[in-house]
């Protein structure tokens, strides 16, 4: 740290602006909040702090986000806030999120709340404790190191859903004894589950209480996890936002003037108009340069230019024993406890309190319930980025021994990060693995993967002096687990791919073969075109015979990898050897998986299949094993789904999804599916509200993929709707390789969406590519391609009016290789559900309108029953969007037919689901059609009053497109209106029809 003679004779004089670095001062605090009245007055609104009639009467919303840059007065208002709080008789707790930089502690700022309402109603807390003991997880003394933590997982974590309702409860009751303000300061350093805490109480609000969360919006980078989840909480329909913008000229003259009332007039104007330039509006620089000014009279030429200067020469005024105090401070972060001072400042008790006082007295630090934190984050940042390099290695040796030693509390999280910092790598790898585990216990498993990641790398620094005591595979996985359950299987799989690459040719066999058999199940549920089944057997063929619970493990993953490849056989024997051997072992959890899997093998009829996976689910369930669990739920409903059995499907998938969020893992394999194959059944019966709050995120952060197989299923709505798909369309393609789920679902919607454009065949170079990828990833046959191929003759079906007769010949060959490819991917499924044959049946359906359309000549009985084909199809599918496009082609047939009463009954029904789910494209494609019944000879009073104005334009010589800019319509509606009015009028062109019209006195 540079010494005060060295940093005063760098600023004696800026270049650009004659200021000087002044030396430390004592910084005033204004009594009374200046500037913010108007901010005050509406948190008390929305909130309804200020009615003394009842807590929380008249009040807008149940919470508030509260924004701000640094120092721009957000804790000044809550102060202000909790103190108008006390004078209506609310009750106050509040809680603070931390900067523990790679070190987070789940739910701390609920730790401290819960200490907080601990000591003022110790009643309440333990009355609610003994009816929620999961409330336990989160008392500060629960959260200390000790011998008790685990060292290995146990195999049960704690449910975090009883976790967040035992809080909730709590809250709940402690409302109810008087209104309640609960507040959460600088969620900018809340890590996810702190997040996911605050989201579970903005969704569910407590009776009676109020809750304001601030947080430092310029700290809120495009990365910062907190900037997205933001946006989302402030669209909940009971969540407020309030942000703090720079103060205004005016507040900041006045806070000068409340800061510095000593300083003679001349001098105060001189001195605001210098802070009101340079201050910017920040309170927190008001404070500081009037401080300043205040210490030396008024002499503005020395006033400080840089913030951080300030704040560090502000410490040059403190003795070398509080200089000593801070500096050892700074080491925590933005609070220490006494404790901890005293353990790692190097000063016998006397000269801690000493150094204390003066570091209070000059406004360094704020002595706060036996704590004592920084009085600005930055000031604690600037003094920690000023010690020198050896002095911070020692210091962070000091909170290492200390939290090792037990002479102050701490978590491991907090002995991790210091022991790293201070090049203690043996005890850092240690804490990060206890700070990973203590994580997962409590169903944080964002957090367990950061701990366990930071692990993995202290075990493979050369630095590290203890031998090779760790099984590295164990801890690999371990931490793939985490990352799994937090829904990123791919980086799982990633991390242990690397971790296998870098294990020594002499390593255990038996780690090579858990770090294969993990990387398999990682990538089982992902789309890759790796050979799971070689990796996997080379895991089975690696694990010894006596390798007890890894054995078990291994071989339960590989009968569940071939059952996925549908070598039941196979699987079953390698299941029911995984069970025998888990069962002696007494592994329950290894056991429910293997019974999972072998339950859900196709080797039997469907009944017995759903009859052995519920026991199965139910034998997890006793076990615990929230995986297997989840796996089950999940291939039931898919069973359901598969015949088209939509309400049992819902049913179980609601159950998957349910109990996958009440164990906080959402995200995780087969948790997540249920909810997108849900929402995806709800889209397809035509439940579309529901559709949308499953796939609505507000509150949530999904993983990338999880959220593009999401938007996929959004996107089939949205486009159907008439909304503009492109840009969607665009961010789902480059994610296609990484889940083919998005390439089916998105696939579909771009190829209608290109069909509009210039060129005929841009459906078809869509469908190419789908068809290419998923051939590659899964086979050339695949189910799905039968719906890809009907979608794409449709979608040239759609172009075929605008074909023009040089490549007609060419787009019907395209259309017969998509009929063709199609029937061959029939022909390899021989266990056809409703879906495969409602889209086997549309496919020929399109195809005979593609041929009709491109002129080659179809019989209409024919393509009237292929349609009517489709449509039972689709009835008995039940898929509500597919059934109105197909009867509204249907119609359009029937019309051609002459069957006018037909066509009108099937387009009325088309109709009434078009007004139901809000489909504006459908609706003006029907009315183009018309519904009123018409003589096939065409009379006048045929035509719509529409299709009368069109026609007129038509006989004057106008263009389609002319004419779709005078009405304010489509080029492709005026299109399908023309041809309407060319088949009433019984014309082979436009010059005929405008004939026929003056003919019969139509137009003038």
């Amino acid at each position: 740290m540079a010494d005060p003679a060295t940093r005063q004779q760098r600023a004696d004089t800026h270049p650009m602006t004659g200021h000087a670095i002044m030396a430390p001062v004592v910084t005033p605090t204004s009594r009374v909040m200046v500037g913010r009245d108007a901010e005050l007055a509406e948190l008390c609104s929305l909130l309804g702090v200020s009615v003394s009639s009842g807590a929380g009467a008249g009040r807008t919303t149940a919470a508030v986000l509260l924004g701000g840059d640094a120092g721009v007065g957000k804790t000044r208002l809550l102060t202000e806030l909790r103190d108008v709080a006390f004078t209506e008789g609310w009750q106050v707790v509040a809680g603070h999120c931390l900067d523990f930089g790679d070190s987070a502690l789940p739910y701390l700022p609920f730790t401290e709340v819960l200490g907080r309402l601990a000591a003022d109603q110790p009643d309440l807390v333990a009355e609610v404790s003994s009816a929620h003991p999961a409330l336990a997880r989160l008392q500060p003394g629960r959260r200390v190191l000790s011998g008790d933590l685990p060292q290995e997982p146990s195999g049960s974590t704690l449910d975090r859903a009883e976790l967040f309702e035992a809080l909730h409860v709590l809250l709940v009751e402690a409302a109810r004894r008087g209104p309640l303000l609960l507040v959460v300061e600088d969620a900018h350093w809340a890590d996810q589950s702190t997040r996911d805490m605050l989201s579970f109480l903005f969704s569910r609000p407590v009776p009676g209480a109020g809750l304001v969360v601030s947080y430092r919006a310029d700290d809120l980078h495009r990365r910062h996890p907190l900037r997205r989840q933001v946006a989302e909480w402030a669209r909940l329909r009971d969540v407020g936002r309030v942000q703090l913008s720079p103060l205004p000229e005016s507040a900041v003259r006045d806070l000068v003037a409340e800061l510095a009332p000593e300083l003679p007039e001349a001098t105060l104007r001189s001195v605001t108009a210098d802070i009101v330039s340079r201050a910017e509006g920040n309170a927190f620089f008001v404070e500081e340069l009037v401080g300043a000014a205040v210490s030396y009279d008024g002499r503005t030429d020395e006033l400080p230019v840089d913030l951080a200067d300030v704040l560090l020469v502000r410490l040059d005024r403190l003795d070398d024993t509080a200089r000593q105090v801070v500096r050892a401070a700074s080491v925590s972060g933005r609070r220490v406890s006494h404790e901890m001072l005293r353990a790692v400042a190097g000063l016998d008790d006397t000269a801690l309190d000493t150094g204390l006082r003066g570091a209070v007295d000059l406004n360094v630090l704020v002595a706060d319930r036996g704590d004592y934190a920084f009085r600005h984050a930055l000031l604690g940042e600037a003094v920690y980025d000023d010690l020198m390099p050896g002095e911070r290695v020692r210091l962070h040796s000091a909170y290492a021994a200390a939290l090792t030693s037990g002479t102050a509390p701490g978590t491991a999280a907090e002995l991790a990060r210091h022991a790293r910092a201070a090049m203690d790598l043996d005890t850092a790898l240690d804490a990060s693995v206890r700070a990973g585990r203590e994580a997962a216990q409590v169903g944080a498993p964002d957090e367990a993967a950061q701990h366990l990641q930071a692990a993995l790398e202290l075990l493979a620094d050369p630095r590290r002096t203890a031998g090779e005591s760790t099984d590295v595979s164990k801890l690999a996985v371990e931490a793939g687990d985490a990352l799994s359950a937090a829904g990123h299987p791919a980086r799982a799989a990633g991390l242990v791919g690397e971790q296998l690459d870098r294990l020594p040719a002499d390593a255990p066999p038996g780690w090579r073969a858990r770090l294969l058999s993990a990387r398999a199940t990682y990538l089982y549920v992902v789309d890759t075109d790796e050979d799971l089944l070689a990796m996997s057997q080379q895991a089975v063929d690696l694990v010894p015979e006596d390798a007890g619970g890894l054995r078990a493990r291994v071989l339960a993953n590989h009968a569940r990898i071939l059952g996925g490849y549908e070598r039941y056989d196979e699987a079953q024997a390698y299941g029911l050897e995984a069970l025998a051997l888990a069962e002696r072992l007494d592994l329950q959890t290894i056991a429910s998986d293997a019974v999972t899997t072998v339950a859900g093998l196709r080797n039997a009829p469907v009944e017995r299949v759903r009859a052995a996976l519920a026991d199965a689910v139910e034998q997890a369930q006793r076990a615990g094993a929230l995986p297997a669990e989840l796996r089950g739920r999940f291939l039931l409903a898919r069973s359901h789904q598969d015949a088209g059995e939509w309400d049992e499907a819902v049913r179980w998938f609601r159950t998957a999804v349910d109990r996958a969020r009440t164990g906080r893992v959402p995200w995780a394999p087969y948790g997540f599916e249920a909810r997108w194959q849900w929402a995806a059944i709800e889209m397809l019966r035509g439940q579309w509200d529901v559709a949308e709050r499953l796939l609505d995120t507000t509150g949530e952060v999904p993983p990338p993929i999880a959220a593009a197989m999401l938007d996929s299923v959004g996107g089939v709505m949205a486009q159907a709707r008439g909304e503009r798909v492109a840009t969607r369309l665009r961010v789902l393609r480059r994610v296609w390789d990484q889940e083919i789920a998005v390439a089916i679902g998105s696939a579909g919607v771009e190829m209608l969406e290109v069909a509009s454009g210039e060129d005929p065949l841009a459906p078809v170079r869509v469908h190419e590519a789908a068809v290419e990828l998923l051939s590659r990833l899964w086979h050339p046959w695949f189910s799905a391609r039968v719906r890809l191929s009907a979608t794409a003759v449709g979608a040239l079906a759609l172009v075929a009016p605008r074909v023009g007769s040089a490549r007609r010949e060419e787009v019907l060959a395209v259309v017969e290789r998509l009929l063709g490819e199609g029937r061959t991917t029939v022909e390899h499924h021989q266990d056809w559900g409703p879906e495969g044959r409602a889209w086997s049946d549309r496919l020929e359906a399109e195809a005979l309108r593609a041929r009709w359309l491109l002129g080659a000549g179809v019989d209409l009985e024919e393509l009237t029953a292929a349609w009517r084909a489709a449509e039972q199809g689709y009835d008995a599918l039940g898929h509500v969007l597919e059934l109105a496009r197909t009867r509204v082609v249907l119609a359009t047939v029937l019309r051609a037919r002459g069957d006018l009463t037909a066509s009108r009954e099937v387009a009325d029904l088309a109709r009434a689901t078009a007004h139901r789910l809000g489909l504006t494209p459908m609706l003006e494609e029907l009315r183009s059609l018309g519904s009123t019944p018409v003589r096939q000879s065409a009379e006048p009073e045929s035509l719509t009053p529409r299709e009368t104005e069109i026609l007129a334009l038509v006989a004057q010589g106008r263009s389609n497109g002319e004419i779709g800019k005078q009405l304010f319509i489509s080029t492709k509606t005026v299109s399908v209106h023309v041809s309407n009015i060319l088949a009433k009028l019984g014309a082979a062109g436009r010059t005929e029809a405008s004939a026929i019209a003056r003919r019969r006195g139509l137009v003038e």
